[in-house]
């Protein structure tokens, strides 16, 4: 019972964030669901409908479709999308229901290649797990997927991997890459923001790459393994009010959440005090850089948060700690509240 909330809404899930990383590379999405999961995505967890287009459906699943596993009725569906609508590749993307039958992914990936004629990147995603795990999945097979040929190498090229709104709550990549380009960068590229699946074919032009997420880790590992491109983690793009806020801080005990590379670039810019960073999502500890926390339950942040002077966190996670006497800075994370509001 460790993970049931009684006081905080859901978090945004594995599912959503594997269709936020395909959302704006060209492809044809088909969540594995029978209309509920697909209503969570385009209706709390990606803000980019309001400005942007993307070629994302539900499976439509009925009871009997569930419980004898109907592939074919799915496949010849995605076909048909597939004949009306230009696409690049599809993606089929996992959610309870296939979980609980024990779906064949691989099955369904040869049947779409073979009907569609287009690659097809499936993901194991169920809905357990933070939508991190999922931005993940999808990050590291597209880039196994689509980039693979060695391009040269150019000089003053960054790529930026993990800039989804559910990591950053940006629509629109002007800011990062205006950050990016701060630090000494001529040409820098948010891979699925912004930007096609061409930019992730030529991955390996860029002389560097910039995880911004744990997320996009195993994507990065894999860029620097096939091609040797060398790769940072960090997140340039803070807002500034919160930064102002942290930097006048002094002498206090202070909890700052967020996702992890998120937490650890505040933490930089606070002096002179006791500082602890948490996060309810993905956590790699080869990249700790001072005292840690990973939360499992209300119970845990409620711990943690009462003992200190400030916390810097989502708006929403305050409904966990109700009798929290201390200072609050808003940091909105928009996978835990929907809200991309400074």
């Amino acid at each position: 019972m460790s993970k049931l909330l009684t006081h905080l809404s859901p978090l945004a899930p594995d599912d959503s964030g594997a269709c936020g990383v395909f959302y704006e590379l060209g492809g044809i999405t088909v969540i594995c669901d029978a209309g509920g999961c697909a209503g969570n995505v385009c209706g709390f967890d990606e803000p980019r409908w309001h400005e942007k287009s993307s070629a994302l459906f539900s499976a439509g699943l009925r009871d009997m479709d569930a419980i004898l596993g109907r592939d074919e009725l799915l496949i010849r569906k995605l076909s048909k999308i597939a004949e009306q609508i230009p696409a690049e590749f599809t993606a089929i993307v996992g959610t309870p229901v296939p979980a609980v039958i024990a779906t064949d992914y691989q099955a369904l990936k040869r049947m779409a290649e073979k009907k569609t004629g287009l690659p097809c990147i499936t993901v194991e995603t169920d809905g357990t797990h933070g939508y991190d795990f999922g931005e993940m999945l999808a990050y590291s097979r597209l880039f196994r997927t689509f980039a693979k040929e060695r391009f040269p190498v150019r000089s003053g090229k960054c790529g930026v991997i993990g800039a989804t709104p559910l990591n950053t709550g940006l629509t629109h990549a002007d800011s990062l890459i205006s950050a990016v380009q701060a630090q000494g960068w001529s040409e820098v590229v948010c891979f699925g923001l912004d930007s096609g699946l061409d930019e992730i074919r030529r991955a390996s032009e860029c002389a560097q790459i910039l995880v911004i997420s744990p997320s996009g880790l195993k994507a990065a590992e894999y860029l620097h393994e096939t091609f040797g491109t060398p790769f940072s983690v960090g997140y340039p793009v803070l807002p500034e009010n919160v930064i102002e806020k942290a930097k006048a801080l002094s002498g206090k005990r202070v909890l700052i959440v967020h996702q992890q590379f998120t937490a650890y670039a505040l933490r930089n810019c606070v002096k002179d005090c006791e500082v602890l960073c948490g996060t309810w999502f993905m956590h790699d500890s080869r990249y700790e850089t001072g005292l840690d926390l990973k939360f499992r339950s209300e119970a845990e942040f409620r711990e943690a948060a009462m003992g200190m002077d400030v916390v810097i966190a989502d708006p929403m996670l305050r409904r966990a700690v109700r009798g929290f006497s201390g200072e609050w800075i808003d940091f909105p994370h928009y996978a835990v509240s929907g809200s991309a509001k400074w």
